[in-house]
């Protein structure tokens, strides 16, 4: 994933121009897909799966992020290490 990637995300998708860096976002959520190489019922999660959990709190079913439209423990894991990562990166 690239920061041009997640900035035509936050721009096109969300409809906002990126208040954060995207290079250090593209890099954190890298950086968490490998991480997550394990593989859940079958799949592999995305980097646009994450990117999607962190912008635009789209749930990844399979690995049961939400639950009746609130973070699960596995969600909320998923995110604050996201955040974390991102801060490593940020310049």
């Amino acid at each position: 994933m690239t920061g041009k990637q997640v900035r035509e995300y936050i721009e096109n998708e969300l409809g906002c121009e990126p208040v954060h860096e995207v290079d250090a976002l593209a890099c954190a959520i890298e950086d968490m897909a490998n991480e997550l190489e394990e593989k859940r019922d079958g799949r592999y999660t995305t980097e646009l799966e994450l990117m999607e959990l962190l912008l635009a709190n789209k749930p990844i079913d399979y690995m049961n992020t939400h639950s009746y439209g609130f973070h699960t423990a596995s969600g909320r894991y998923i995110i604050e290490k996201l955040q974390q990562k991102y801060s490593e990166y940020e310049i």
